[in-house]
């Protein structure tokens, strides 16, 4: 893992802040997510959090208690790291290996919240095994670009103490 600086962390700043877009159109409850997946300049593949299919039939946390479920998995909604994971292969399946996902969260106002540490394994997982070269996370000390595998061990450590 490595904060960017410089050119890398503008470059970088100028993702997020389309990961923030894409995250203003997310229909979860609980918090509005986005993320775009990049790879040689271009955004390859974008998703937000909501429901499967965007639809409110399939909504299920307004009649179910998710805070038994572990912490990466308290919702209904599906992940936008998943949704973004497929519109790139969907799109363009062979240009997803070594690609990056910017990944963040924003408020009600549309302002992008900083992130905590990688801990989500069922996302570290799906791109692991799809090829993303590596996550990119807004934390308070700066963007923090991770390697894939890298971030899948966190997540994992952060879970499971490991």
């Amino acid at each position: 893992m490595q904060y960017l600086k410089g050119e890398k962390e503008k470059e970088a700043i100028k993702w997020m802040n389309s990961a923030g877009q894409v995250a203003k159109s997310a229909l979860c409850h609980r918090a509005k997510c986005g993320a775009v997946i990049v790879m040689n300049g271009e955004i390859i593949g974008s998703g937000y959090n909501a429901p499967p299919l965007n639809d409110e039939k399939n909504r299920t946390c307004s009649v179910r208690d998710y805070k038994t479920k572990p912490g990466y998995d308290r919702t209904c909604c599906i992940h936008a790291e998943w949704r973004a994971m497929v519109d790139a292969l969907k799109k363009y399946p062979d240009r997803v290996k070594g690609s990056k996902l910017y990944f963040c969260r924003v408020s009600d106002g549309g302002e992008i919240l900083k992130s905590g540490k990688p801990f989500c394994t069922v996302c570290s997982r799906l791109a692991l095994d799809i090829g993303i070269g590596h996550f990119l996370l807004w934390h308070e000390e700066g963007i923090c670009e991770y390697g894939t595998d890298e971030y899948n061990k966190l997540s994992h450590q952060y879970i499971y103490g490991e």
